[in-house]
C-alpha cells in the first residue's frame, strides 16, 4: 500500500527496545511503539515550514529562560529504564522540556512538559491515537496535534488529572499553558 493510503506507518518488526535503536545506523529514523518499530517517513515542506515557524516563536519566547525547545530529530523515552529495555521511543515534530534532570546528549528520559505533533497522511492516526494514549499515560502536561490540511490546532491540557481538549483555528493566538506569558500566532505558523 502506497505510503500516502496508510493511516500509520507499518512496523517493521516487533520486540524492539531502545537499546536496538541505539544500535541502529543513520539510514532511517525510527520510533518505537511497545516494542514495535516504525520507520519515519520524510516530512513535507508544508511540515517543515510549519514546525520551522513553531520552533522559532517557542524559541524566541524560551530566550533566558530555563525551559528548552527542540526539533525533530530528539528523542524521548516515555517510561526509560536504566538497562534501556524499555519498548516506546518516540521523536516528536517539537518537545518543550523544563526539568533538565530528564536531559541526556540522546534526549528527554520521562514525560517532556509539551510535546507538539504535526499530522501528515502516513501518520495521522498513530499521532491521534497511539502516541497520544502513551503521553496521557505518561503524564505530558500539554501534547499539540496540528493538522495542516484542516489548518487546525488540537491542545490536550492535563489539568487535575483530566486532558482538557481545545481547538483553535488559523486566525487564533494560542497560551501555552506550561508556558505561562507564551502566545503562539496561529497566522504565522499556517502562513503559505
Amino acid at each position: 500500500m502506497p505510503a500516502a493510503e496508510r493511516e500509520t506507518p507499518e512496523p517493521r518488526q516487533t520486540g524492539y527496545t531502545y537499546a536496538d535503536i541505539l544500535k541502529e545506523d543513520e539510514s532511517g529514523r525510527y520510533e518505537l511503539l511497545d516494542g514495535e518499530a516504525f520507520m519515519m517517513a520524510p516530512p513535507s515542506r508544508m511540515h517543515q515550514e510549519i514546525l520551522g515557524e513553531l520552533f522559532t516563536q517557542l524559541h524566541n519566547f524560551l530566550k533566558g529562560k530555563p525551559c528548552k525547545v527542540y526539533p525533530a530529530p530528539f528523542g524521548v523515552r516515555l517510561f526509560p529504564k536504566k538497562d534501556n529495555s524499555d519498548n516506546t521511543f518516540f521523536e516528536p515534530d517539537i518537545t518543550v522540556v523544563c526539568d533538565h534532570s530528564k536531559l541526556d546528549d540522546q534526549g528527554c528520559n520521562g514525560a517532556p512538559d509539551m510535546v507538539i505533533e504535526i499530522l501528515s497522511p502516513s501518520t495521522a492516526r498513530y499521532d491521534l491515537l497511539y502516541k497520544l494514549n502513551k503521553y496521557i499515560q505518561a503524564g505530558v502536561q500539554e501534547y499539540w496535534i496540528i493538522d495542516p490540511q484542516d489548518k487546525i490546532l488540537h491542545v490536550y491540557t492535563l489539568e487535575q488529572g483530566y486532558y482538557k481538549i481545545s481547538n483553535y483555528n488559523p486566525d487564533d493566538t494560542v497560551p501555552v499553558t506550561v508556558l505561562p506569558g507564551c502566545l503562539i500566532d496561529l497566522s504565522a505558523v499556517f502562513a503559505e
